[in-house]
Order: structure tokens, then sequence, then C-alpha cells
């Protein structure tokens, strides 16, 4: 069995246990302990053999492996702020069980070489994640929850008929679904099929991967659901549904298609970028105010693997992943000791607890783009690029980031700074402080000195979406 094979089934195995045992005082536990096992598998992947449903080129070597760390850490922040979350016995297994089946899911689609197999695995990690987020069973919850599923059901009908035209787009032959045997065919698809499925590709997974105009979803998803589904979207399901949309790029980019699929790919993330960048100066919820800064970090990735620059884009990820979790980490805690997730409600964090309230100014920071976290790296080499190749755009891009940057920095000032409040000297778990400031060490890590190994990773993921 391969490691790749190991990897999805253990989480789909952990699954079915958490639906039953997830109830008890020790599930969260082993939820922890799930996700730890499948970090090691996550570092193991490799190529499968010939026709194997499941198989790790680059891209996958370097997203799999992010994956499970960031479910980790939030199966760990989870453990630990869990009851916070007041969950009955059944919703309880519940959680524990979508969990673990999205991670299962996740995984699935980061390492498919199989156009049908991605597309039911983002779907299935979407179902997961639709059930978590309306598990409180609020009006607002609820509402949050059929939106999600409304729009990204819209979107994935739209990768299943961009699914069905690729595989159309081959002459024939029973690999006609694998993305390595699809590739190698290059020009001898049929550039007409080709083209118009990564259209519907791009805006079916284009969806999930929060880029305007099917991202409306973002803002409720992140707001109603538990604390940790805020960081595990963030983290881990733009990463797969960005993967998911280069892939389709890919083989249209080996057609001769009549708008270049880079433009169309590079114009949608350029409409999220300066939507957001607006956006992000009225938001009066933090966890609202967090999701539209994802909407414009996966807009960024979306212009660099637009023009060519994807190295940029796959630091933007990365960072974003790693960042954008320990935001949610520090601001979910924030909002449990403070009974708001308002704006206003939340203030004085570095006064009242210094680990927490520098640790959430911190990773605010990086996601605002300042060094020397990867987002600076990411946005640099993306404003250079830009700037070689259109003018215009790195313009564009520019003044959005600046304006967004500015937006998120005054958001660190009012969450962070200014008199304790009494509900801030209540404990915070250790558990808690200690992923925040992994996720934080290892974006710095990132900016500054990343090692050869990793560095090698990311160039060889570079030319798999180039």
């Amino acid at each position: 069995m391969s490691a790749a094979l190991a990897l999805v089934l253990w989480h789909l195995a952990g699954a079915a246990a958490m639906a039953g045992v997830g109830a008890a005082p020790w599930a969260r536990w082993a939820n922890v302990a799930l996700a730890a096992a499948g970090l090691p598998l996550a570092l193991l992947v490799g190529p499968g053999g010939e026709g194997a449903w499941l198989s790790a080129d680059a891209l996958a070597r370097l997203l799999a492996p992010l994956a499970a760390l960031v479910g980790l850490t939030c199966a760990v922040y989870s453990a630990a702020t869990l009851d916070a979350e007041r969950f009955d016995a059944a919703r309880a297994r519940l959680y524990h069980a979508c969990f673990q089946a999205f991670l299962g899911a996740n995984h699935a689609a980061l390492l498919a070489d199989n156009l049908a197999l991605m597309w039911v695995a983002v779907e299935a990690a979407t179902i997961a994640s639709v059930l978590v987020v309306a598990i409180h069973r609020t009006p607002a919850a609820i509402e949050a929850a059929w939106k999600f599923f409304v729009l990204c059901g819209v979107g994935i009908a739209l990768a299943l008929f961009g699914t069905l035209l690729l595989a159309a787009g081959d002459a024939g032959g029973a690999e006609r679904l694998s993305f390595a045997a699809l590739r190698a065919l290059g020009a001898e698809l049929n550039a007409g099929l080709v083209s118009l499925g990564f259209l519907f590709l791009l805006a079916g997974y284009g969806t999930k991967a929060g880029l305007v105009p099917l991202h409306a979803w973002m803002p409720d998803a992140h707001a109603e659901g538990p604390v940790a589904i805020s960081a595990v979207l963030s983290g881990l399901l733009l990463n797969t549904a960005m993967a998911a949309v280069l892939r389709a790029k890919v083989l249209a980019d080996g057609v001769e298609a009549p708008v270049p699929p880079g433009v169309l790919l590079a114009a949608l993330g350029l409409a999220s970028v300066l939507l957001a960048s607006v956006a992000l100066w009225r938001r009066r919820d933090a966890r609202r105010l967090f999701a539209w800064s994802s909407i414009e970090q996966m807009g960024l990735a979306a212009v660099a693997f637009g023009i060519g620059a994807p190295v940029a884009g796959l630091l933007q990820m990365a960072g974003n992943a790693l960042l954008k979790s320990a935001v949610f980490f520090a601001v979910g805690q924030a909002a449990i000791l403070r009974g708001s997730q308002r704006m206003r409600d939340i203030s004085g964090l570095v006064a009242a607890r210094p680990a927490l309230g520098w640790g959430l100014a911190l990773a605010i920071a990086g996601v605002a783009g300042l060094p020397p976290f990867a987002v600076f790296l990411a946005e640099m080499a993306l404003l250079f690029e830009a700037a070689s190749r259109a003018p215009l755009l790195a313009l564009a891009v520019g003044a959005s980031l600046v304006a967004a940057g500015a937006a998120l920095l005054r958001a660190a000032l009012r969450l962070c700074f200014g008199p304790a409040r009494a509900e801030f000297a209540a404990p915070v778990p250790r558990t808690v402080i200690g992923v925040l400031w992994l996720h934080i060490a290892m974006a710095a890590l990132c900016g500054v000195f990343a090692p050869d190994a990793a560095a090698a990773l990311f160039a060889s993921a570079a030319e798999v979406v180039r």
C-alpha cells in the first residue's frame, strides 16, 4: 500500500471511529492522535505506479505535508477549546467525524491523479465542512451553512461539467481521466474542449478557493462555525481548491486557447484583491474581517500564477495557510475569553495576555505583508514580476496591497492594544499559545531562511504548475 493511499484511508477510518466514540471525554485527544499520525504519512507520499489514482508530484509533496501540519495544529487547538463550543454528545461525534473525514478527503484531492477522484474528494471535503459550519444550529449558522452549500454546490456542478469536457478533450483511451496522461498528450488534446473545460473548472474550483464572484460564502462560514473550522477553511480548503485550478490550467496551457488561461486566472485574482482591499475597511466582526483577508490572499496567489510567477504564488499559499491559521487561533481564543468576536469588544490583549496578544499582532502583521514573513517575500516577488510584465497590473496590485495592509494593521491596533480587560485575566491553554507561535515561527522561517530541501521543493512544485 502506498503512503498516499494509507494517508487517505487512515483519516477515513478515523472518521468512522470518531462517529462512534467522538463523544467520549478522551475523543478530542484521539482526534489529535489521528491527525498526528497522518503527518509522517504525508511526508512520505511519492509518485504512484502506472495507472494509480493517488500519486504525489512535487506540488502534492509540498501541499500535503503543509495540510497535514495545519490539520494537526487545528486538532490540538480544537482539543484545548472544545469545551467552549458546548457540544452535546451527538454534535461532538459529528464534529470529530467530520474533522477526520475532511482531512481524508482533502488529502485525496491533493494527491489525486484522476479528474473524477479529485472532483469527488473536493465535494466530500466541502460537505464535511458544511456540516461543521451548521453544527451549532443557530439561525445564523444554518443560514451560513446553506449559503456555503448552495454557492459551492453551484461551483461543484460547474467543476463537474468542466471535468467532463477535459475528459472529452482526449480522443480516447483508458487513461483519459489521468492528469499525467492528459498532460503528456499536450497539443494532441482538443483545444476547444480543453479551453472550455478550464473555464468551468476555474469558475467551479475558484468558488471554493474564495475567488470573486462566488466568494460570498466565506465570511459567513468563518464567522458562524466553530472557531477551529475557520483555521481549517483558510489553511486547507482554499489551497486544495487552488491546486485543482492550477492542474486544470496546466492542461489548458498545453493547447492553443483563444484567451490564455493565465489571463483569466489573473483577472479573477485581481478582482478578488481589489474587492477585498475595500471590504476589509468595513468589517466589524473579527472573523469576518480575516475571511476577507483570505479572499485577498488567494486573489494574490491567483494573480501570481496567472502572470507566470508560480514560486510567488506557492509562497503566498503557504504563508497564508500558516499565518491565517495563527490569526484564527488567537482571535478565537480572545472571542472565547470575551464572549464576543466583535472588533469593538476585543482590545487590550497585549496588556492582559502578552503571549496571546503579541502572537496575534505578529500574525496580523505577517498577513498584512510586513517582513520577515513568507507573505512579504511572496508579495515582493509578485510585484517585481508584475512590474516587468504588466506595469499597470503592478500598480493596481500595489495600491491594493497598501490599502489591505493598512486595514489589517488598523485591526491589529484595535484588537491587540489598549487597556487590559478583566475578561482576559482568565488562563489561556498552553497548547493554544504553542500552536500559535509555532505557525508564526514557521512563517518567519519561510520568509528569512528556507532550508535547501524546502527551497528545492518549492522550485520543483513551481515547475509542475508553470
